[in-house]
């Protein structure tokens, strides 16, 4: 107990001296950030996009009544790239939500997996998030990979996997992605580099 309040004085006394001087926003935020960057193949400016994407497109998604009572919508940008998927009511309200996204400005491609029908259930978007953190997993276990490289979104069993990695890389992450119970398919949407 005493070890711990030692410790724990010294981490206080050295944020304090940190935000004092004026870093506290570096030496926090600046590690996270450094730490994220490190490992993405995409530029920090991409980074920044990519977040505000999903952002906007939540944003917009959420002011449309119609859209936000009557549908499911995931939206997940990689490299400007992004992936629409969930549920829409009807082909005129799944063609708005394209559109909206697709409006988003820097997007530049949109891959429209929504399907006609009423928003699942959250028993089965439980399991959906089973699966995406069990194909996580199995990724964190792939020898010579990093697999922070790789955004994993399910929806009804489906995994799509979006990432800029080599073509051997997405072969071993579309193999252990397969292997992973409950998974009924999955959909590569990878951009390739050399």
């Amino acid at each position: 107990m005493n070890i711990f309040n030692q410790t724990s004085k010294s981490f206080l006394v050295l944020l304090a001296i940190c935000t004092l001087n004026g870093c506290a926003a570096v030496a926090l935020g600046g590690a996270a950030t450094g730490a994220a960057v490190a490992h993405d193949r995409r530029t920090t400016g991409t980074i920044i996009e990519d977040q505000t994407i999903e952002l906007k497109a939540g944003q917009a998604l959420r002011d449309d009544q119609e859209i936000n009572e009557s549908a499911h919508v995931n939206v997940t940008s990689y490299n400007l790239v992004v992936l629409v998927s969930g549920e829409a009511p009807n082909d005129a309200a799944r063609d708005r939500i394209i559109n909206i996204v697709r409006d988003i400005p820097k997007v530049t491609h949109v891959y429209n997996e929504l399907t006609i029908g009423s928003p699942t259930t959250l028993t089965s978007r439980s399991s959906d998030t089973l699966i995406t953190s069990k194909v996580k997993t199995k990724l964190f276990g792939l020898e010579n990979f990093d697999a922070t490289r790789v955004k994993v979104v399910t929806e009804k069993g489906v995994v799509y996997l979006m990432g800029l990695l080599t073509k051997d890389e997405s072969d071993r992450v579309t193999e252990a992605a397969r292997r992973v119970g409950g998974v009924q398919k999955v959909v590569k949407l990878f951009q390739y580099v050399e």
